[in-house]
């Protein structure tokens, strides 16, 4: 390689979001983990200078934050919602387990990295203290639903905690959006109709397998 060629810059589009941005980060840090992504991967997987990415964040820590904040803020949004804040516990229980399964398809690959940060920065740290706030707030409502006698009280709150998000959460390794070619859960091409009730079989089964064995029969 020439040193001409090494200082080629990489090919710039022509217009670009801070959204669009984001998204490419984002995808960036799930291939190649955040450690493992650096400003230049950035720069070239978006087709802009290093420079201009300075114009909109401070560097890389700053798109991670604004990438889990995002996964942080569609979850928490679940639970102000009125059917999370109204009724038996074990009916909003069930309303926050199809909303989070749903968020987490709608938002994935956000949610996908909020999921991988492993608390080696200040941001990571951050979001799973909050990751952390969610889950109790959900094993509250669990315990809720147990005391008011419509779940089973055999299977410790926490522990039924941490098998619901396993499975909602297990999700990220599998599930892929109904985007034409990127190999979803329906055959490619297939008309959105049809994708959408896939996706909505796959948050139906997630619930009746999750509250057919919590439920007191």
């Amino acid at each position: 390689m020439t040193m001409a060629q090494r200082d080629t810059p990489a090919p710039k589009r022509d217009t670009y979001t801070p959204d669009s941005l984001l998204a490419v980060a984002v995808q960036i840090f799930n291939e190649r983990g955040y450690d493992g992504t650096s400003m230049e991967h950035l720069s070239q997987a978006a087709g802009i200078s290093k420079s201009s990415i300075y114009h909109h964040v401070r560097g890389k820590e700053e798109l991670l934050q604004r990438a889990v904040g995002r996964a942080l803020d569609g979850l928490f949004g679940i639970l102000e919602e009125p059917e999370a804040r109204r009724g038996r516990a074990v009916e909003r229980l069930e309303y926050v387990t199809r909303r989070t399964t749903e968020v987490l398809m709608a938002e994935l690959p956000y949610v996908t990295l909020l999921l991988r940060v492993r608390g080696n920065t200040k941001t990571e740290r951050w979001a799973m203290e909050r990751r952390r706030e969610f889950d109790h707030r959900v094993a509250d409502l669990l315990k809720s639903a147990v005391s008011e006698g419509d779940l089973r009280a055999d299977v410790a709150p926490r522990l039924a905690t941490r098998l619901l998000f396993g499975m909602i959460n297990s999700l990220v390794e599998w599930y892929r959006p109904h985007v034409p070619g990127a190999g979803g859960v329906a055959d490619a091409g297939a008309p959105a109709e049809a994708a959408e009730q896939e996706d909505a079989a796959v948050v139906d089964a997630v619930v009746r397998l999750a509250f057919d064995g919590l439920r007191i029969s």
